[in-house]
């Protein structure tokens, strides 16, 4: 097979000004921490020291949530719904204006490839703030009764595989509706939560609307059990958002939970193969597998499971793992050391357990967190790695031979994220799509994400939708509108 060569075609560095040092960004402007600590943030491609951050304690959390209740209550609470989406309009304008920037530094904190974060990740950002923008003055006529209401201070905690993209679904529609917000980005990828409050600072968005404040997951839980929030979203761990859901149990606080996954990826005879490789490969490979909706579990029908295979391995063999600034990069830099020793140990489990895996040839560099893409065959449902979410490169392959024992496996689960079906006939779609256990059904896709289109699982996947109409509701008091 012919081997091509590519030259390296970085993305320069700069385009982006990271500052030594961040504070916390409270009451519209970054101050310092109430005690002085930091931590520091690492970039995980080369485990270079990109900045120290501040680490908010409860005091820090105290005036952040004291900040969003006066702006809700002195200011965006009053502003009409056509001036709150001014204000969205001029964030979601200025994001285009700085997506390089913000393409760039997120690949940095995160060890993303720059064509995922620049092509993908920055993109939907801008057109959730457009997409709740043009919401903002329509809330009468979303569907929720009449003068729907905010609740007023939103604590919101996002993960790090998607730092800006899950700042865009939390944010939006929170201050579309109404609310103002408390948000903490996960202690691992902080920085572009960080410029967004520039950007804030940028758009004349008004003191307190948006506070950001840093930390790990000790700062979490100050902000989730802080008496002056009034609902809560959270997007990461289904083990963390099981004791979110316990704090906030028996209070009057609101919340959402998106949560871990294991998706299907079911591959019927028929499928069109070379378009079925594509949608497996960005199922499983895209942005390293750091996806709650990774469709981690391929389920293959018996009479084409030799020549999917042999495709599959084909195509891995092309990928190009490196510098996530490399724009010719694949796959990237796993986001910590931490979670490469979870995917290391799950998939040492996995041949521990009698499953075969394979990677393609490549490689690794010699500094940051790395992990080849790899496939495992001869899995059972009994596996560990068929039921437990790895979030890494690392795909499971199952078979099936019917489209009930396709069903029964998918929904084989404690999760309920996400799924894909892959068949020329639509009426089999259809069917599927009604028998699987998912909150989110692609056919004959993966991965395809649009602002207007809700998502959100069933079971340990956690409860509520973000995205589309149904993303305003989990922000307003619909069943108290008069």
């Amino acid at each position: 097979m012919a081997k091509f060569e590519y030259a390296p075609a970085p993305e320069s560095r700069a385009v982006v000004d990271i500052k030594s040092s961040y504070g916390l960004f409270i009451g519209g402007e970054f101050v310092d921490p109430a005690d002085g600590t930091s931590f520091k943030s690492i970039n995980p491609s080369n485990e270079e020291v990109l900045a120290d951050i501040a680490e908010a304690r409860q005091a820090d959390i105290d005036a952040a949530v004291k900040a969003a209740r006066d702006a809700h209550t002195r200011t965006w609470a009053k502003l009409s719904g056509r001036d709150r989406g001014k204000y969205l309009f001029r964030i979601a304008r200025i994001i285009q204006e700085r997506a390089r920037e913000l393409a760039v530094l997120e690949s940095l904190d995160n060890g993303k490839p720059i064509r995922e974060s620049r092509d993908v990740d920055i993109p939907l950002v801008a057109a959730h703030f457009f997409y709740y923008a043009g919401w903002a003055d329509k809330l009468d006529y979303a569907g929720f009764g009449p003068d729907p209401k905010p609740y007023g201070v939103a604590g919101q905690i996002i993960p790090w595989n998607f730092p800006m993209l899950m700042l865009a679904w939390k944010i939006a529609p929170a201050l579309a509706t109404g609310n103002t917000v408390v948000l903490k980005p996960a202690e691992t990828t902080p920085l572009t939560a960080l410029l967004f409050a520039e950007i804030c600072q940028q758009a004349d968005l008004p003191p307190g609307v948006v506070n950001i404040v840093t930390g790990a997951g000790d700062t979490g839980r100050l902000l989730v059990e802080h008496p002056g929030v009034d609902k809560v979203a959270f997007t990461g761990s289904t083990e963390v958002g099981k004791a979110i859901a316990r704090s906030v149990a028996g209070t009057e606080k609101k919340a959402t939970l998106e949560l871990g996954g294991k998706a299907a990826n079911i591959i019927f005879d028929d499928a069109p193969i070379d378009q079925a490789i594509e949608g497996i490969v960005n199922g499983i490979f895209f942005n390293q597998g750091h996806v709650c909706c990774a469709g981690s579990r391929l389920l293959v029908q018996e009479s084409i499971y030799d020549d999917v295979l042999t495709s599959l391995k084909r195509r891995l063999g092309t990928l190009r793992v490196g510098d996530p600034l490399d724009k010719n990069t694949d796959v990237g830099a796993i986001n910590s050391a931490e979670q490469l020793t979870r995917i290391r140990e799950l998939s040492e489990v996995g041949e521990a357990e009698g499953a075969e895996r394979w990677s393609p040839e490549c490689e690794l560099p010699e500094r940051g967190f790395w992990f080849p893409p790899t496939v495992f065959t001869g899995v059972s449902q009994a596996h560990r790695i068929a039921r437990e979410e790895i979030f890494g490169p690392v795909l499971s392959v199952l078979t099936f031979r019917t489209p009930a024992e396709a069903v029964e496996k998918a929904n084989n689960t404690p999760y309920g994220l996400s799924a894909g079906v892959w068949t020329d006939k639509g009426s089999r779609i259809l069917w599927m799509s009604q028998q699987l256990r998912a909150g989110v059904v692609w056919a004959n896709t993966f991965n395809r994400f649009d602002p207007t289109s809700p998502f959100g699982g069933y079971k340990e996947s956690g409860y509520g939708r973000e995205g589309g109409r149904h993303g305003l509701q989990a922000y307003l008091k619909v069943d108290e509108a008069a």
